[in-house]
């Protein structure tokens, strides 16, 4: 797979499948504030400003926060994916920070919709917000996030993009609020983190969230867990370099699951969804055996009582998997990775990102499945789950058609 210009289009792949991509990220343009919050708060908002070397950078309190290659990898030339090398806006695809842009790398590789996440500048869970050191500032500037995130990113082009929420941490009561007003609005997820302690907030052992889930509940609205949304990912030493660290991504999904199931948040909420995005999916099977362990101890757990079933069936009920390129996990179908809980994610514009190749990954990986089930996988699910329109059949006929497939049996939808 050769580097393609950064500024230009190319041929994509032939399409095998569309897509409804559960994990890409956006890059948030500069007036994202001074454009939404009162007057009063303007100075107290964050800023995006260029420094001494003619780079943008954010600032948060008392923090510089340069964009990094990180932000949009997607073209660029894969020497500079090793390293945190600072880029300006127009050195990126345009797709990268701009949604209507973005639809043309959409199209080109058979993505009819995305679920989008903060850049890695405001933490995948916007956790900075609450972080900020001005609590009043912070919170408007969350609101002013979540209005540009539906207004703006999602607005012109709604069939395309899922409108998902950051989370306010500082306050579960105040967070449940927001999950039921931006509901109103539109949206269908909230990006919350994966265990709040860390960040000394609520631990999910307390129950303090309850007020939060509730409100997940009631709504519908999907929770997405990404990985690293806690501010930290599994760094086994001091020395691991970053390719150890990406390697052990799925732990962090391992944790999570096994975290939120034994804080028994999908026994007091049994509707709740969760989507564990970026922590793929080959590893399920061995966590459902440890949770079946976890239930042989009934006699003495200070965790499960008589009538809670097997602990299992919260992962098979109550969390879906997110695979970027999960080969395995393709060939364990059934009743150890339910084909209905798992959904395809393509990471744009980030390094792990498969785009632009993501067809023939699709392909390589799933070829041999049953056309239904290579459908449920790679946008039904998600359809679903998100209660998102599912791709049309003139969007399937046009990109099929651009991206000149060969023969008929080369794509897994027929039209």
């Amino acid at each position: 797979m050769e580097d393609v210009d950064p500024l230009t289009d190319f041929v994509a792949p032939p399409i095998f499948c569309p897509v409804i991509s559960v994990d890409d990220h956006v890059l948030e343009p500069s007036d994202m504030f001074s454009s939404r919050v009162p007057k009063r708060f303007a100075d107290r908002m964050p800023l995006l400003e260029e420094g001494d070397d003619g780079f943008p950078y954010w600032v948060i309190d008392d923090r510089r926060i340069g964009i990094t290659i990180t932000n949009g990898a997607v073209g660029r030339p894969r020497h500079e994916w090793a390293g945190d090398s600072l880029h300006r806006y127009e050195e990126f695809r345009e797709g990268v920070w701009n949604s209507t842009k973005r639809l043309v790398d959409m199209d080109l590789a058979g993505i009819w919709a995305q679920v989008c996440f903060p850049s890695a500048i405001w933490g995948f869970s916007g956790r900075e917000f609450s972080q900020m050191k001005d609590e009043e500032a912070g919170l408007v500037a969350l609101r002013a996030y979540n209005d540009w995130v539906i207004d703006e990113w999602c607005g012109p082009h709604r069939d395309r993009y899922v409108p998902c929420q950051v989370a306010w941490l500082r306050d579960p009561v105040v967070a449940a609020e927001e999950v039921r007003r931006n509901a109103e609005r539109g949206f269908r997820a909230v990006h919350f983190n994966e265990n709040p302690e860390v960040l000394d907030f609520p631990s999910l052992y307390e129950n303090s969230w309850d007020p939060f889930f509730e409100a997940c509940q009631e709504t519908e609205t999907v929770i997405n867990l990404h990985v690293g949304s806690s501010g930290s990912t599994i760094r086994p030493s001091r020395l691991s370099p970053h390719e150890t660290v990406s390697a052990l991504f799925p732990l962090s999904g391992v944790i999570s699951v096994v975290n939120w199931i034994h804080a028994r948040i999908p026994v007091r909420f049994p509707e709740i969804k969760v989507a564990l995005s970026e922590a793929g999916a080959t590893w399920v099977p061995m966590v459902a055996e440890r949770l079946k362990r976890s239930y042989r101890g009934l006699e003495v757990t200070k965790i499960w009582g008589p009538d809670d079933p097997s602990p299992d069936e919260f992962l098979h009920r109550n969390f879906w998997f997110c695979s970027i390129e999960d080969p395995v996990a393709f060939t364990l179908l059934g009743d150890v990775i339910d084909p209905k809980h798992l959904m395809i994610e393509i990471d744009y514009p980030h390094t792990d990102s498969t785009w632009p190749y993501c067809q023939d990954v699709l392909r390589a990986e799933m070829s041999d499945l049953p056309r239904h089930t290579i459908e449920d996988i790679c946008f039904r699910n998600a359809a679903t789950l998100y209660r998102h329109v599912e791709p049309p059949a003139e969007w399937i006929e046009q990109v099929v058609a651009a991206s000149n497939v060969a023969s008929p049996g080369d794509t897994a939808v027929v039209v």
